[in-house]
């Protein structure tokens, strides 16, 4: 084994110093792009406490250099969570932008897609896979836009199946 094998195994050494300063300052954005969600939406995220309530005292903080140091604290207890991807996807889900909103929104439009034209059968199927959804309200928005769709009227029927889907999925997705 020549001396520069010796250098090649990444795993032996670690990171490298930017590396780690790279994961560390996307930790402080992370915890930036937690600041600007509201309340409603910062209960569902599956954060401890301590990350919480850094938040709200980071909300309370006005002072620029203080708010800088004050995320470096936020992004250090983040590092410190079960699941920073987790997180990160769960914040990705508010953000209208971006790749896992789209993901949902799709998913929920297909799920509407085959309420209305596949019946009931698509109801339980769709209860399979989010248990905590209210299947007889589910079950009648379906049908009053299947109903819409016969008609050809535009009641607004599927619009409100498609908002109730995507909360389930959002539910769905954010326990798993």
């Amino acid at each position: 084994m020549t001396q520069h094998d010796q250098y090649d195994d990444e795993d032996e050494f670690g990171k490298s110093k930017s590396q780690l300063k790279r994961e560390m300052h996307a930790l402080q954005d992370l915890g930036k792009r937690m600041l600007d969600l509201s309340n409603d939406q910062l209960e569902t995220l599956p954060i401890s406490e301590t990350l919480r309530s850094a938040i709200e005292e980071s909300r309370r903080i006005r002072q620029n250099e203080a708010k800088r140091r004050h995320l470096q604290y936020v992004g250090k207890i983040i590092r410190q969570e079960d699941d920073p991807d987790a997180l990160k996807r769960a914040i990705d889900a508010f953000d209208a932008g971006s790749e896992e909103h789209t993901r949902r929104h799709h998913l929920a439009e297909r799920w509407r897609d085959r309420m209305i034209t596949e019946g009931d059968s698509v109801v339980g199927e769709f209860f399979n896979y989010c248990p905590s959804a209210d299947m007889q309200h589910l079950r009648n928005l379906a049908r009053n836009a299947r109903k819409d769709v016969e008609k050809q009227k535009n009641t607004g029927q599927a619009r409100k199946l498609f908002r109730y889907l995507r909360e389930c999925v959002d539910d769905a997705e954010a326990t798993n």
